[in-house]
């Protein structure tokens, strides 16, 4: 067993993938998925489901490594923004070098804050350094740095 991919549904499949390859330096894996039929609306349960989208390498992965699937349905249900303490799927994490110069990142290519950078002491483990941010579409990010001890 392994994990496969985490996916979001996007309003603009092709804006949000940009957003991570940009940001994330997360990486097109081909081809671009374009599925439509009686197995896509069996599979789902969503009636005449049709979608377009991408899937995306992970930093750290190579193209057979897990994958962020970004996909576009004909037809989206609308949702109002997640908050960090909303029961279910709660936010995607990145490791990065700079948390700082990352969010910087985030607000130019369209993303938001949700919380500011704080740094904590964890006994026997380091100093983690993180912020919570928002992808253009809401989607919470935790963008975080350890300082490991020993």
């Amino acid at each position: 067993m392994r994990y496969a991919h985490t996916n979001i549904i996007s309003t603009d499949w092709r804006k949000l993938v940009d957003f991570y390859v940009q940001v994330f330096q997360c990486r097109i894996v081909p081809p671009i998925r374009k599925q439509s039929g009686t197995f896509l609306a069996q599979g789902t349960g969503v009636p005449n489901a049709a979608l377009e989208g991408a899937h995306l390498a992970l930093p750290g992965y190579d193209d057979n490594g897990p994958t962020l699937e970004i996909y576009q349905y004909t037809q989206i249900e609308p949702l109002p923004p997640i908050s960090p303490n909303t029961r279910g799927f709660g936010h995607l994490a990145f490791e990065v070098d700079d948390v700082a110069a990352v969010t910087g990142q985030v607000l130019q290519h369209g993303g938001s804050k949700c919380g500011e950078i704080v740094s904590k002491e964890i006994p026997g483990v380091g100093t983690i350094t993180f912020i919570y941010i928002r992808d253009p579409e809401g989607n919470l990010i935790e963008v975080q740095h350890w300082d490991r001890e020993g």
